[in-house]
C-alpha cells in the first residue's frame, strides 16, 4: 500500500498488504487504513503520524472479500464476498478462468474495532 500526502501527491510512506487488493481506506476517528485483499485477509495499517505508518496485521475475512467500506460513525468495516466453485480448464479463448460463485453464498462480512 503506498500512502500519499493529499495536498502534495508526495507518497510518504509503503506498507506490506496481503494480494489481489481491490480497496484501500482510511478511517480518520481511528487514524486507521484498511486494504481488502483478495487472499482473504485485510491488512489493519496505524497511521503514527502523517509520514509514517505500520501494519497491525491482517485479519482473516474470506477468500474473495475485495469489496470494502468504513462506516466512519461506528468505524466497522464491512467486506463483501461469496463461495467459489472450481475454476473451468483454461481454453485459448479464456487462458485464465474464474471460478463460478456458488449460488445463495453471498455474505457481508462486518469487522467491528
Amino acid at each position: 500500500m503506498a500512502i500519499m500526502d493529499a495536498d502534495t501527491g508526495k507518497v510518504v510512506a509503503t506498507v506490506p498488504i496481503g494480494s489481489g487488493v481491490d480497496a484501500n481506506r482510511f478511517d480518520s476517528g481511528t487514524q486507521l487504513a484498511f486494504s481488502s485483499n483478495g487472499d482473504g485477509t485485510l491488512t489493519v495499517v496505524e497511521e503514527i503520524t502523517p509520514d509514517s505508518y505500520q501494519v497491525l496485521g491482517n485479519v482473516a475475512t474470506q477468500r474473495g472479500a475485495r469489496t470494502m467500506e468504513v462506516d466512519l460513525a461506528t468505524h466497522h468495516v464491512f467486506v463483501i464476498t461469496a463461495t467459489f466453485g472450481p475454476a473451468p480448464a483454461p481454453t485459448a479463448d479464456n487462458p485464465r478462468p474464474r471460478p463460478a460463485i456458488v449460488p445463495d453464498s453471498f455474505v457481508v462480512i462486518e469487522l467491528a474495532p
